[in-house]
């Protein structure tokens, strides 16, 4: 029997998936939480085998409940199920420790399949999750390729400063500076500065 957890702020949502649950006949609901931070709470109460984990919720979002979570409470696996599916959402709640990223369209049956997944060690994403996860490994092979000097390069037109300023700022020439953008473009697959600035916006870290 796998015993799970429910953490979800919307009574219709818990509701819904406690009664799900209840017909199936490998999977127990051992308890509901309406916040993060009860999720916590819950969760250290029971030592379930996997919390299904909204996360925009009050008190403590979801992911850092994730994070509280398989730091304190390893052998405990969380699924997300959320409506979000922006790339940094994503990429956060796996960083947290997340096993699994569903969405909420996902019907019953695909929510139990992939909280036994999550149960056996299985990684289920839904589509969206699964190609930001390959964007963002593509981006750090990107952006590793680039020398340091390119990074900096990269950074200072993120920042919006022109050739000139970024020259001026990295006591270089505003020759070399280009020559530096023009294997930057390459390297990103992008044609201009603006490209790449929106690239490393939505790719790395903040400068």
């Amino acid at each position: 029997m796998i015993r799970v957890v429910i953490v979800d702020d919307h009574a219709v949502v818990r509701s819904g998936l406690e009664q799900f649950l209840a017909t199936t006949g490998d999977i127990e609901l051992v308890g509901t939480a309406a916040d993060g931070l009860e999720g916590v709470e819950v969760t250290a109460a029971t030592l379930p085998d996997v919390v299904v984990m909204d996360l925009s919720m009050p008190k403590l979002d979801g992911v850092e409940a994730t994070r509280r979570i398989t730091t304190e409470h390893p052998s405990s696996r969380v699924l997300v199920l959320t409506s979000f599916s922006d790339r940094t959402r994503i990429m956060d709640a796996l960083s947290a420790g997340a096993d699994g990223y569903l969405l909420k369209h996902s019907d019953p049956e695909a929510i139990a399949a992939a909280i036994r997944s999550v149960h056996t060690g299985e990684s289920p994403l839904d589509p969206k999750a699964a190609r930001a996860l390959l964007e963002s490994r593509r981006a750090r092979s990107e952006a590793s390729s680039l020398t340091d000097r390119e990074r900096q390069v990269l950074d200072l037109v993120r920042q919006g400063l022109a050739n000139k300023q970024i020259a001026r700022q990295l006591g270089i020439s505003e020759r070399t500076v280009k020559a530096h953008l023009t294997s930057v473009f390459s390297t990103l697959g992008v044609s201009d500065r603006t490209q790449a600035a929106i690239w490393a916006n939505e790719r790395l870290d903040p400068a």
